[in-house]
């Protein structure tokens, strides 16, 4: 799928002025300078929206306005207008039109409309969310990439048992807020970057196999022409295993949370 065919839902090509601020590119360097994060650097540049996550005007409907493309995430956003005049972005959700209204309720249930958000207490047991708090007023924190969503599979004790992407089963207190249905553009996956300046307009820096460096320099490295890695298990830059190696820490402490891990 290229480019302009999952674009076709977008109605506005500028953003609103006074939603739009700047970022500094850090091109994977830390506060030291070190970089801690390879591979990146460079990229066009681009306005960050400000996304409202916590949809703080609790109880007032609004109209969409526009669909538009965020440059920092993979879903469309919306523009929406607050009956008081005020205007704000928000996570599309899928199926979301120009003329739809939204709602936020945090006292009671509302319509089970896409994108309109209330308390997790409020949605029925089967539902599909997006945009999920994990504390109440945090803003959301789960489900917010392209054609993602979780499904509520039950409540009990106070908290709702969310199974997210991953196919994890997490516990979530029911007073954090959701939005209904699922996020929007699910066609992102299937986009052909088609060539290599496409990914560095997007600040991705090439990256060089291993096999092809010299043993001073990676572990797969070394050889006279092409070369079997000569290793059991994979490894990456630094030494460490990279198939199947657990990178959780054993002692966090949402692992309380956790029902079921992912598969």
């Amino acid at each position: 799928m290229s480019g302009i065919e999952y674009r076709k839902f977008i109605t506005a090509q500028k953003p609103l002025k006074s939603l739009v601020g700047k970022i500094k590119t850090k091109s994977g360097r830390n506060n030291s300078g070190r970089i801690t994060v390879r591979h990146q650097g460079g990229g066009v540049k681009r306005n960050y929206r400000q996304i409202d996550l916590k949809q703080v005007n609790a109880g007032e409907s609004a109209m969409v306005e526009t669909i538009e493309y965020d440059p920092y995430r993979t879903a469309f956003i919306a523009r929406v207008l607050y009956r008081n005049g005020a205007r704000s972005y928000i996570l599309a959700a899928q199926g979301l039109k120009v003329g739809d209204k939204v709602a936020s309720r945090q006292d009671g249930p509302a319509d089970l409309n896409p994108g309109h958000r209330m308390r997790l207490k409020e949605i029925p047991v089967g539902t599909f969310v997006y945009n999920v708090e994990l504390k109440p007023g945090q803003g959301g924190k789960l489900g917010r990439s392209a054609g993602t969503s979780v499904k509520i599979m039950a409540r009990e004790g106070g908290y709702a048992n969310l199974q997210l992407p991953s196919g994890e089963v997490r516990q979530v207190m029911e007073g954090c807020l959701a939005s209904i249905g699922s996020v929007s553009n699910p066609e992102n996956s299937m986009v052909t970057v088609g060539k290599a300046g496409r990914t560095r307009y997007l600040g991705i820096r090439p990256t060089v196999r291993g096999t092809a460096m010299n043993p001073v320099d990676h572990p797969h490295g070394g050889g006279e022409g092409r070369q079997p890695r000569g290793l059991k298990r994979s490894k990456n830059y630094w030494g460490k295993g990279i198939r199947g190696v657990k990178t959780r820490k054993r002692k966090n402490r949402s692992n309380m949370f956790i029902v079921e891990r992912r598969k």
